[in-house]
């Protein structure tokens, strides 16, 4: 069976992976997305491969991005998790811890 295939209430828990990492994943994947936070007027050209983002990962988390662009950062785990392609799920859970730490980078967003 594949990872695809497996039961992501199952494989969320063993990769190690909580609520508050798929918030911050949503949070990161918004300003990768638009890194300016949606100001007007402002343009930033950011080199995410120096992030550690490969292009298979930038053009999943700006799909992301763009669909939870105005959304709370709470999505359903399971809904995020099937939305990942492999590679990003990979860079995610090694990643998961330094997400906040990615997102404090850029210029703080709305979270209300």
């Amino acid at each position: 069976m594949s990872e695809r295939d497996c039961d992501p209430a199952q494989l969320i828990p063993q990769a190690g992976l909580r609520d508050s990492h798929f918030a911050d994943l949503v949070r990161f994947a918004q300003i990768v997305y638009d890194p300016t936070g949606g100001l007007s007027g402002r343009s930033i050209a950011v080199n995410w491969q120096a992030f550690g983002l490969s292009e298979a990962v930038i053009i999943d988390l700006k799909m992301m991005g763009q669909r939870y662009q105005y959304s709370m950062p709470n999505v359903p785990p399971d809904v995020i998790w099937e939305q990942l392609a492999p590679a990003s799920r990979k860079w995610f859970i090694e990643n998961r811890t330094h997400l906040a730490k990615l997102e404090e980078t850029f210029l703080a967003r709305d979270e209300d």
